[in-house]
């Protein structure tokens, strides 16, 4: 390997040199505080010396010869083709840019001769043309805004670079202004800044640019591992291949769109395609967790990916497997945060976002099934995680294994295989759980008899919500409130809360032959619970059941249920009960008997939507 070190101050730095912003740099991310950490390095050295040979004229020879130097960092460059690129440091050397011109304009303020100086720093001839050395090509009018002091021209929605450029300056400015109050400190500074501020410029082979490119990254922001991997991935290719197919637009272009969600959701979408691609258990998963960027070109991966000292390789996965299922990844993202009408949103407001990894496993590539695994999915994980749970067998670790099992197992699968994958963990689990050799059936009564005692609140919102789906779909309804409204909002006026159909008194404790034990048991129960709102919920807290009804009137279709003007020429609700042979009824008097028969209409229920 080649690396040649170069001692520079900031006048060589921005001497003759247009630097381009290579495809490995991120944007310009720098926020005010590393810039407020930098300014606060440069002054402190500076003022110590400023303060005790301020009485001398500000000139090269003085500050050359009482100012220390003062180390910036290294940054690192490769040429290709007559163009010097940035392979590593663009964050730092972007904001001594914008520094610069703070000091050109403070410069032309005071009418002093080192405008013309700094001016040289900031830009120069490169060819016919007069270009910034610090060569943002996709952001050179922010730049030429910047320069004239003509903010207001600065377009927002041009990048988060422009919008950070700007940010800055107007830090830098505001810090200028403040400690540069003087033509004859001024002067002095803008010696010390070009003469005593030194960079190291370390220029590299290309082929050895993705090797020094991770290991020497910007030290102010660290790098995300997915910014680490594009370095990797696309410093193995030409850059007249890079060029010729534009493989940094189409990475950046997935990149921006998948971090749309989340600043760090690349890295999450690059975790859960290693792991829906290559891992069969959750221990084989966690590797992934860490430096993943690492890990796929280790020996072990380079015989499954092949990215490895291999541009060809590194080609086919850009062209195939990363631009299908960082497409794929998106639409479930998408409809993850936004869709309302796929069982997406079941899982969202459970916090289950497993069903991401698992569409990554179950499609191949370019997959003629995607539009229904899609759909079918989120739809298998709901199932299995609703039916664990209303059968008191819900571990979250353990779900977490199986969820590795199945992507193992539906991995280029056809969809008709999905639902088997899904049942033999289920019936294993319910087995394990119910410490029986087997279990047959993936829902059963018995398993769900007692069900609603010990499980949390928010599935049991999510249980009677989707309970209340089920009747508003079938009676053809629209719901009175949307599923995340009912299972997310808990304020005390306007969310959703528990409501006990038993109050605590002496007249219901007395169904339950006065058993503390017991009638706190049965009243807990799905089938001796509702859904309501907070203010209802309040009101009917300790009434009797016949002052109750009257509060459940106009709330949820299934506390409704219970009401016997619910019945009244309800054609549609009488079609349900037909359709589906449910024994749904009104309840004049609430006791054992009526919470019984109400547990198992859940159950009867819960089988029709959990079918």
């Amino acid at each position: 390997m080649d690396i040649s070190p170069d001692k520079q101050n900031i006048d060589a730095v921005f001497s003759n040199t247009l630097y381009h912003i290579d495809f490995y740099q991120r944007e310009y991310r720098w926020n005010d505080e590393p810039v407020l950490r930098l300014l606060d390095d440069i002054f402190y050295k500076f003022n110590e010396h400023y303060a005790e040979f301020s009485s001398l004229p500000p000139s090269g020879e003085v500050v050359d010869a009482k100012y220390s130097w003062y180390y910036l960092n290294t940054y690192v460059t490769n040429k290709v083709d007559g163009k010097v690129f940035i392979v590593d440091g663009q964050q730092r050397l972007t904001t001594l840019s914008l520094i610069l011109i703070k000091l050109m304009h403070l410069a032309q303020e005071f009418d002093s001769k080192a405008a013309k100086w700094l001016d040289g720093k900031i830009s120069g001839q490169s060819g016919f043309e007069n270009r910034f050395w610090m060569n943002h090509e996709a952001h050179r009018e922010t730049q030429q805004a910047i320069y004239d002091g003509s903010f207001n021209r600065v377009n927002s929605e041009a990048g988060i670079t422009s919008v950070n450029m700007l940010k800055n300056f107007q830090t830098i400015s505001k810090w200028l202004d403040k400690e540069l109050d003087s033509q004859h400190k001024l002067e002095t500074f803008v010696f010390y800044f070009l003469r005593r501020l030194v960079l190291i410029n370390l220029s590299v082979e290309q082929t050895d640019v993705p090797m020094v490119f991770e290991v020497i990254n910007d030290r102010g922001v660290k790098l995300k591992p997915y910014e680490i991997l594009k370095g990797k991935l696309l410093g193995q290719i030409d850059k007249s291949v890079l060029n010729t197919k534009d493989y940094n637009k189409i990475w950046e272009g997935h990149i921006r769109a998948i971090n749309s969600y989340d600043e760090d959701e690349a890295d999450r979408f690059f975790r859960f395609f290693l792991k829906a691609r290559f891992a069969d258990t959750r221990n084989e998963g966690q590797r992934f967790d860490g430096d993943y960027h690492r890990i796929i070109f280790t020996n072990e991966f380079d015989q499954l990916l092949g990215i490895a000292h291999n541009q060809a390789g590194v080609i086919q996965f850009l062209d195939n497997q990363f631009d299908y299922y960082a497409a794929l990844y998106r639409k479930a993202r998408h409809a993850y945060s936004y869709d309302e009408t796929t069982a997406f949103t079941y899982n969202r407001v459970n916090d289950l976002d497993g069903a991401l990894m698992l569409i990554l496993s179950s499609c191949s590539f370019n997959d003629e099934q995607e539009a229904e695994k899609l759909s079918k999915v989120p739809e298998e994980l709901d199932r299995i995680f609703a039916l664990l749970q209303l059968q008191g067998a819900y571990d979250s670790n353990a779900f977490q294994e199986m969820l590795y099992r199945i992507s193992s197992a539906i991995r280029d699968k056809d969809i008709s295989e999905m639902r088997s994958a899904f049942d033999v963990e289920l019936t294993s689990e319910l087995a394990r759980r119910r410490l029986t050799d087997s279990v047959e059936q993936p829902f059963r009564y018995a398993f769900f008899k007692q069900t609603g005692v010990g499980l949390n609140t928010r599935f049991k919102r999510y249980f009677f919500a989707r309970v209340d789906e089920f009747l508003a779909k079938h009676m053809k309804l629209n719901m009175k409130h949307s599923i995340s409204d009912l299972v997310s909002r808990t304020g005390a006026k306007t969310g959703f809360h528990i409501e006990h159909i038993l109050a605590h008194n002496h007249e219901n404790l007395a169904l339950f032959d006065n058993d503390e034990e017991r009638f706190e048991m049965e009243r807990n129960r799905l089938g001796g619970i509702l859904l309501l709102k907070g203010k209802d919920n309040i009101s009917s807290n300790n009434e009797s059941y016949s002052d109750k009804l009257k509060t459940y009137a106009n709330t949820l279709y299934w506390n409704e249920t219970l009401r016997i003007d619910a019945y009244k020429s309800k054609l549609d609700l009488e079609n349900l009960k037909r359709e589906f042979k449910l024994d749904l009824d009104y309840v004049d008097n609430f006791d054992s008997v009526a919470l019984e028969k109400r547990q198992k209409l859940l159950f009867e229920i819960s089988s029709l939507i959990w079918a």
